[in-house]
């Protein structure tokens, strides 16, 4: 099937989901939209992140697509399945791989969550964990600031740094192997964050084992596309087209990428 899949974000969070899929599914033709102008959703009461994803969902389904990718940690845990009933389409989120990862990789179940003040508050990564390895041990922790500074661009500079390391104060001292970046922005700080917890920890993100979700869907609704021509990347955003078109051409290596504004 030749429809693009779609994929949704608070922000440029995202993007790191998609440059998974661009390795993984190469002949996949991807349609972004990053809702920037009303990012970060973590801080947001629940019912207003379930109106933003609706509408972000319903603009891609204008467009057409034959799936649909809740990359935003937040959105996913409080709009889901939602969006699952409303549309025919396939609808992946993004906490549930990120917890089935953090479980294989962990030696000891014991978890660290680091997310937004919105999916921490959720329980959700609690539940999907428990789920899997009901004996496990979590440690959630919100990180209300890490989402700004990767909006602003800044996630490679000194300051970046220094809220890392001071958001992470609260989990010195405990004991856990493995850390999922619950938020899809924070593999853009990923580098900070492993400088800043113990080097045993092994630090899990949900993108790769989320493109393996996406993958699976393909084959067993057998909508893979089956052309071998590569189709670039149509990205939408709500926000600052310029600072966002920076931010796809240094994190995903695309040299001219089509950025459009959308209304939402």
């Amino acid at each position: 099937m030749d429809l693009p899949i779609g994929v949704i974000d608070s922000g440029v969070g995202g993007l790191t989901v998609v440059k998974e899929m661009l390795s993984q599914l190469p002949y996949e033709q991807i349609v972004y939209l990053g809702d920037d102008a009303r990012c970060p959703y973590g801080p947001r009461p629940v019912e207003e992140v379930r109106t933003f994803t609706m509408e972000m969902a319903t603009a891609l389904s204008k467009i057409g697509i034959k799936m649909l990718v809740i990359a935003c940690n937040t959105a996913t845990a409080v709009a889901l399945e939602d969006i699952r009933e409303q549309f025919s389409f396939p609808v992946i989120g993004v906490i549930v791989p990120g917890a089935r990862a953090a479980v294989n990789a962990s030696a000891t179940g014991r978890i660290a969550v680091l997310g937004t003040e919105g999916t921490i508050k959720s329980g959700a990564y609690n539940d999907a964990i428990h789920s899997l390895s009901p004996a496990a041990t979590v440690y959630p922790l919100a990180c209300p600031a890490f989402v700004p500074i990767v909006e602003s661009g800044q996630y490679q500079s000194e300051l970046a740094d220094e809220i890392v390391s001071e958001t992470l104060k609260p989990m010195l001292g405990k004991d856990f192997d493995a850390a999922i970046l619950g938020c899809t922005h924070y593999p853009l700080l990923e580098h900070h964050i492993e400088k800043h917890l113990p080097a045993n920890v092994r630090i899990i993100s949900s993108a790769v084992e989320t493109v393996r979700d996406v993958e699976r869907t393909l084959a067993i609704g057998n909508i893979a596309r089956t052309s071998e021509c590569k189709v670039s990347p149509v990205f939408f955003s709500t926000g600052n087209v310029e600072q966002f078109r920076s931010i796809v051409m240094d994190w995903l290596s695309i040299p001219e990428p089509e950025v459009k504004t959308i209304k939402l």
